[in-house]
């Protein structure tokens, strides 16, 4: 009885035979009749580079290109790991930086005292603090008439104002590149060219705000950058102004 013919993948033909499954390791001679074929086998399979073993001395004019080639992806490999590792460090040192900065605005913050101190810090002195270029605070109005405040650092905003520039479910917009709106920012509007607008959450008796910070340089603020800094001022800030109003959690 005759049997059914096996079914075999075909053969690869960048694959020397002796490589296929059920054959004997390939000997140098059909390696070396194998990359002759393929030329740029090593070219697609750069990673293998990696594992072989240069020659320690001259033996032709191929081994030394052979030698060249492996020296300069190696040279490239570890130009690249530099550049990630100055660019970690980089990124480190700036988020230390940016966490002294916040932690000091919080204490600073928590030490006015008084209500009207306490909007003076944030309107002037977290600008300093943060290395911004402007900070205010914005607050939905309550009634068909807007209140007149004699402070220029507080900005009063049309009721849905809040959820319509961050969302209803987000606490958090960094603007890239924009320009600073002046119902947020005021007479800085101008100065502003990129934006983070954090959600101020006072109380559940407290109209919605905003807290806005702006800087000068356009990507200062970026969709990649972390927020847990910013929000975590946010709602320090929310907390001691419903301190100082006595308002109900």
């Amino acid at each position: 009885m005759d049997r059914p013919h096996d079914k075999t993948t075909p053969a690869d033909p960048a694959r020397p035979a002796a490589m296929l499954p059920g054959r004997s390791a390939p000997s140098a001679a059909e390696v070396v009749a194998f990359l002759r074929q393929n030329p740029n086998f090593l070219v697609d399979h750069s990673e293998l580079l990696q594992v072989l073993t240069p020659p320690s001395q001259q033996r032709g004019e191929r081994v030394v290109d052979m030698q060249h080639f492996m020296l300069q992806h190696q040279r490239a490999e570890i130009a690249r790991l530099k550049g990630q590792h100055r660019a970690l460090v980089a990124t480190s040192r700036a988020n230390l930086a940016t966490q002294a900065r916040v932690h000091t605005a919080v204490l600073t913050l928590l030490a006015a005292s008084s209500f009207e101190q306490l909007i003076q810090i944030v309107t002037t002195d977290l600008a300093v603090l943060l290395d911004a270029d402007v900070v205010t605070i914005a607050v939905e109005s309550t009634g068909p008439q807007r209140p007149r405040l004699s402070h220029q650092g507080v900005q009063i905003l049309d009721p849905g104002t809040v959820d319509a520039v961050l969302g209803a479910d987000r606490d958090v917009v960094l603007q890239s590149d924009a320009e600073g709106d002046p119902a947020l920012f005021g007479d800085g509007a101008g100065l502003v060219r990129s934006a983070a607008l954090l959600r101020l959450s006072v109380s559940a008796a407290a109209p919605a705000g905003l807290l806005c910070i702006g800087m000068r340089r356009p990507g200062k603020f970026h969709g990649g950058q972390g927020t847990e800094l910013l929000g975590f001022l946010a709602r320090a800030l929310g907390i001691t102004i419903a301190a100082w109003l006595d308002l109900p959690a």
